[in-house]
């Protein structure tokens, strides 16, 4: 709604905004001097965005003359109003008084202020702020004082037509030819006589970090008619490199003309401060602009905000309904960051409740940035982050929180007023761009969510290694694609690594990836060697009908040994990091990919593992593009798992999928062989078919388990299960019963192997009156854990005892 002028308040804001406006009288032929005037409204006023609008060559339009804050292309804002119109602009210009804009409580829409400059027909002041309930008494007294001490402005950008001024330029966008000022071209060290009009020339003397912004203002496919500001840095012989200011407005292709790029630069050394300068809001603009994801967003804002403000560590995080989810932090070891936050370590970020950080939580109710100096009494999992200063920036977009900015310092930090303001506006910019990228994000989230229901929710701890896994969906549109992987604990501390990649991008190709992975496993359990395991996938495909194929890779790990068995289904090599800091391109032997021959033979290759090494499976998508071919990219990832630190695999996962170029779904399996601290004791026993067989059998238990020096209780516990197991075996099933013991660590493993597939049941009820069916309950009664599982045709029946510590 509109409300009538306010009148000038006497509180601590407009006092500092008329101090502010005194010392900037002090020097009225500053270049910037409009500028600088506009950025007390983003200080003292809260806002987000503040132009003039003032009367040009056409007096029937008003024109942006000069802007601070966010690109008003957040906004909606043109470049130029009518003066005949019902904007706000046009209605402060014609009339002379002030209109303030306050939104509807729960609204998306910002607050506007609309002030005259001087009388009717002098132009206008247009202010845009996000704070909930608009501008207050004291905001609008600081923007009628700021309003009041704006001069009259100079047209926005250089003419398009005539003579060139010093510092100003025209570019034609279709050819790149380039008309420059004298004092523009000795800016970038160049002499009038020489300039070959080329804008590449210019180009090539801009700092490389800062040419993608500097690209999107000079290309006419990133740009819309209208305005736009930026600052760049530009290399000089000697010293640092120098800031220029470009301001510059596109104009539309005429009928005897190109579009061309009009505009003017200058030298902004002198106009920067080392952290606070609100410019730096607008390259961060530029860097969000081409922001996809939520990991993009979480780069530009490291790369906007921690150096410049000298901060030690960054953490951006998504709020999830009541939970916060870091998803970047900077710098991204662990150790750089509190105890409390590792100890909700998940896989590679923590992940909390809200009401864990009570200070976090006041922060994200109000909507505004909170600053604490060093000493401020905050829970450790904020103070740690910031012991000489912390920032809590919430990051809104429209009516809800999309999330939170923690930044810290070690050292303390003095915060400077006009730093509350850099930090408000990158916050509001970011939270927009967040909510942006969640939006990409869901998108792909639909894409992966059928292949993570079918890969494992998470890997299993390993006996003497490590192991993580990543799948990315492919970056090229909604399909779905059918790579996988899966870690399989087995029998006597061995380990199954498998990856495979089933043709096709869709709902057939993933629904069939998981049907393939529960087959191999279940070949696996059941205990048949790599090839056979690979050799029975192969079959049930054929068999399927499906007209698809599936490449595979699988490594049989002896956790014990250090030794393993690959084989490869027209599937990549494994890479192999070896402890001294070499990788190496394993040369498996490989048989077709599954699915394609009838009698396909799976050759195994042995491999020999030393403790520190990793194995590395990938599916193609990772090492092989449109613009990369297998063997290249084979190369490059053996380079940079050389060049990784393995103590942090999930860190080295990272790493090795950052700079992938993905035409294809990508899945990664890394394992890291560390060897067994502590070798198993194991021992196995045949027990004949004879009358006293359950008796031998205990007499060998109780004889291997007193070498092992087990505990009294332990034994008599073991001797109950090997007398019932071996019982059911000889009783119920017929051919030959196998005991295996295996002690590691703390655990007693009891196992008898028989010939038939059908497992014990343990009965629902027992009557007093029943003479069976007690054992399987005894068994379940004394043991930590017991299950069946199938083994050649057979199954092995097992339970554990804890040997106590």
């Amino acid at each position: 709604m509109r409300e009538g002028a306010a009148t000038g308040g006497a509180g601590t804001a407009p006092r500092r905004a008329e101090a502010a406006l005194a010392s900037l009288e002090a020097s009225p032929a500053a270049p910037d001097r409009l500028r600088r005037i506009l950025e007390q409204a983003l200080v003292l006023a809260g806002a987000s965005f503040a132009g003039v609008y003032a009367p040009g060559d056409d007096p029937a339009l008003l024109r942006l003359a000069e802007s601070a804050g966010l690109p008003r292309t957040l906004y909606g804002l043109p470049d130029g109003y009518p003066t005949s119109g019902a904007s706000p602009v046009a209605e402060a210009h014609r009339t002379g008084r002030p209109l303030w804009l306050t939104p509807a409580p729960q609204s998306t829409t910002p607050a506007v202020a609309a002030l005259p400059l001087g009388p009717p027909g002098g132009g206008c002041l247009l202010v845009v702020g996000d704070r909930p309930g608009g501008f207050g008494t004291e905001d609008r007294a600081c923007l009628e004082l700021i309003a009041r001490a704006i001069p009259v402005p100079a047209p926005a950008v250089a003419a398009d037509t005539g003579e060139l001024a010093a510092d100003a330029f025209r570019l034609a966008m279709d050819t790149g030819r380039m008309e420059a000022g004298a004092e523009l071209l000795r800016l970038f060290g160049i002499a009038p006589d020489s300039f070959d009009g080329r804008v590449e020339t210019l180009l090539a003397r801009t700092v490389p970090e800062d040419l993608p912004a500097l690209m999107s203002v000079v290309e006419a496919d990133h740009m819309t008619i209208g305005e736009r500001e930026l600052e760049f840095r530009i290399l000089q012989p000697a010293g640092p490199p120098r800031w220029l200011r470009l301001r510059g407005r596109l104009l539309p292709r005429g009928e005897d003309r190109p579009a061309r790029l009009v505009g003017t630069v200058v030298d902004a050394s002198t106009l920067r401060s080392d952290g606070t300068d609100v410019a730096r809001v607008q390259r961060l603009a530029a860097s969000l602009a081409t922001a996809g994801t939520v990991q993009d967003v979480g780069r530009a804002v490291v790369a906007a905000l921690r150096k410049p403000l000298q901060a030690d560590r960054i953490a951006l995080a998504e709020l999830e309904n009541d939970r916060l989810v870091v998803t970047v932090l900077d710098p991204p070891e662990p150790e750089a960051w509190p105890e409390v936050w590792r100890s909700e370590w998940r896989t590679e970020w923590p992940d909390a409740p809200v009401r864990a950080m009570p200070t976090l939580a006041a922060a994200l109710r109000a909507g505004r940035a909170r600053i604490w100096p060093a000493g401020s009494a905050l829970e450790p999992a904020l103070g740690e982050v910031g012991p000489g200063g912390l920032a809590v920036l919430p990051l809104p977009a429209g009516s809800r929180m999309a999330g939170a900015c923690l930044i810290g310092w070690d050292r303390p930090h003095h915060f400077a007023p006009d730093e509350r303001a850099l930090l408000t506006a990158c916050a509001a910019l970011t939270g927009q761009a967040l909510l942006r990228a969640q939006a990409f994000d869901a998108e792909h989230e639909l894409v992966g969510m059928l292949q993570r229901t079918l890969l494992p929710r998470r890997l299993p701890r390993l006996p003497g290694g490590a192991a993580v896994a990543r799948y990315l969906p492919t970056t090229a549109g909604l399909e779905v694609g059918g790579d996988w992987y899966d870690v399989i604990p087995l029998a006597d501390h061995h380990v199954a690594l498998v990856i495979g990649d089933v043709q096709g991008h869709n709902a057939g190709a993933a629904t069939l990836m998981g049907q393939m992975r529960t087959a191999l496993r279940a070949y696996a359990v059941e205990g048949h060697p790599p090839d056979v395991v690979v050799a029975h996938a192969n079959r049930l495909l054929l068999d399927m009908e499906t007209g698809l194929f599936a490449t595979c890779g699988y490594v049989d790990v002896d956790m014990e040994q250090g030794t393993a068995w690959c084989v490869r289904a027209g599937h990549p090599q494994p890479v192999l990091r070896h402890p001294d800091g070499t990788a190496e391109i394993v040369r498996c032997e490989g048989g077709p990919p599954l699915g394609v021959l009838d009698r396909a033979e799976y050759p195994m290759t042995p491999l020999r593992l030393r403790p520190g090494t990793v194995i590395a499976l990938t599916t193609d998508g990772l090492v092989e593009s449109s613009g990369l071919d297998l063997d290249t990219g084979m190369d490059r990832l053996a380079r940079e798992l050389a060049a990784a630190d393995p103590g942090h695999l999930g860190l080295v996962a990272d790493a090795l999928l950052a700079g992938a170029q993905r035409d294809d779904d990508v899945a990664l399996l890394l394992m890291r062989y560390d060897g067994m601290a502590v070798r198993p004791l194991r021992e196995s026993w045949t027990v004949w078919r004879v009358p006293q067989a359950a008796r031998h059998a205990r007499r060998f238990t109780r004889r291997t388990l007193r070498a092992w020096q087990l505990p009294p209780d332990t034994v008599d516990a073991a001797l109950l299960v090997v007398s019932e197991l071996v019982t059911n075996a000889l009783v119920h099933t017929g051919g030959p019963v196998r005991l295996d013991l295996d002690l590691a660590g703390h655990r007693l493993r009891l196992a008898v192997t028989d010939s038939s597939p059908r497992g014990p049941v343990k009965p629902a009820g027992i009557g007093w009156e029943a003479t069976g069916g007690r054992g399987i309950r005894l068994v379940e009664a004394v043991s930590a854990a017991w299950g069946t599982v199938p083994v050649s045709g057979g199954k092995q029946v097992w339970a554990e005892l804890a040997t106590g510590g």
